[in-house]
């Protein structure tokens, strides 16, 4: 694999979480964490981490924040996976990003170690108005959870589903769920989108499973499987 070199604006990896349970230590996959633009609305992607941890650490994943410095979030994402290969080997790479973190994970999905990404209330340069939309071929080969709260005032909700309408011709294994009265911090419906996030990451990284809802979303054509509305409760009874 091709080496490249760190950005030179500050881009940094966190502490790693999880991979403690294995018996000899042994990391299976990595999930670097992008945040939002914003400390005061920092989304989902804290629980997140944690609970990553706790269901994934003993199957042998790992997960970092990823700190962008000075640079873009996407110039971040990108050095950050080859940091992941440098450091683990050849291990699969998810980007999970909130807000503008959402919108870089889906940018570097490329990077040739990735083999899942999840955006969360993305922030899309996408409109049905938008003369140059989002580029979506590179996500093929890769599988593609969006999720969207139906009064994000920050992210057009509209955006992600524009988005993922275009990626799902390009990649089939392409779903997007919509948490209804939910905002861009994902607050309200926390709980559930952790617990769906953690089943998509779990199941796209370690089991190649997933929950029904998840499986269902994923093998509805479009727009169903792109509208899936998050249950309330989600993640009590996943696979029950």
């Amino acid at each position: 694999m091709a080496q490249h070199a760190p950005p030179a604006r500050g881009a940094r990896l966190g502490r790693a979480a999880g991979a403690n349970g294995t018996t000899d230590g042994t990391v299976n996959g990595v999930v670097l964490l992008l945040p939002g633009a914003s400390r005061f609305s920092p989304g989902p992607v804290r629980p997140l981490a944690r609970a990553l941890a706790r269901a994934g650490g003993a199957g042998g994943l790992v997960a970092h924040t990823v700190a962008h410095g000075a640079g873009s979030r996407e110039e971040a994402a990108r050095w950050a996976a080859d940091e992941a290969v440098r450091i683990y080997g050849d291990v699969p790479v998810c980007l999970a990003g909130h807000g503008a973190g959402g919108g870089a994970a889906l940018r570097a999905a490329g990077h040739e170690a990735v083999n899942s990404v999840l955006a969360l209330a993305p922030c899309l340069a996408e409109s049905a108005r938008e003369a140059s939309p989002e580029p979506v071929k590179h996500l093929a080969g890769r599988q593609v959870l969006i999720v969207h709260g139906t009064n994000d005032a920050r992210s057009d909700p509209e955006s992600s589903f524009q988005l993922a309408s275009r990626a799902k011709k390009a990649n089939r294994s392409t779903c997007r769920f919509e948490v209804h009265s939910d905002g861009h911090g994902l607050r309200e419906h926390q709980a559930e989108v952790v617990a769906l996030a953690v089943d998509f990451i779990l199941g796209s990284m370690l089991s190649g499973r997933y929950s029904r809802p998840v499986t269902d979303a994923l093998a509805a054509p479009p727009p169903l499987g792109l509208r899936m509305p998050l249950a309330s409760g989600f993640g009590r009874s996943l696979r029950g």
